[in-house]
């Protein structure tokens, strides 16, 4: 398969990896069935995403695709990470292979998961700002 140089250099020097211990919002996303799992944790100061971390159980796409995604809102508004697509997180590492484009829909997922854990500790309903995050869909689309 082939990766581009982004895809490679994000793979084997992922950016975020970890946790954070007093997030304010955690998203998990994917399940073995899929082979990938993101959890993805936030720290929001105001409006502001100030800090991202990931854990990324899966293929090496898996694991740049998350990289990228906490690299595109590490210092954004939430306003802005909500408007991040699987699109332009595969734009920023210069294409995926199409068996590997759920990998990059699973970053986006998970962040929007975190955001909505976020606001469900606020006491907001996540719905009508984040959307509704859908399940691991089948691999092949």
């Amino acid at each position: 398969m082939n990766y581009s140089e982004k895809v490679m250099d994000h793979f084997t020097n992922p950016r975020n990896v970890g946790e954070i211990p007093d997030a304010d919002g955690i998203g998990e996303v994917g399940n073995a069935k899929c082979g990938d799992i993101m959890k993805m944790y936030l720290k929001i100061e105001g409006t502001t995403i100030t800090d991202v971390k990931f854990k990324t159980f899966g293929c090496g796409a898996a694991v740049a695709t998350s990289s990228m995604a906490t690299e595109m809102i590490k210092g954004r508004s939430i306003e802005e990470a909500l408007q991040l697509t699987n699109k332009a997180v595969m734009e920023a590492l210069d294409g995926l292979p199409p068996v590997k484009v759920h990998c990059s829909v699973l970053a986006e997922q998970a962040i929007k998961a975190a955001l909505s854990d976020y606001y469900r500790r606020q006491g907001i309903d996540p719905g009508p700002i984040v959307g509704t995050v859908p399940e691991c869909e089948d691999r092949h689309e």
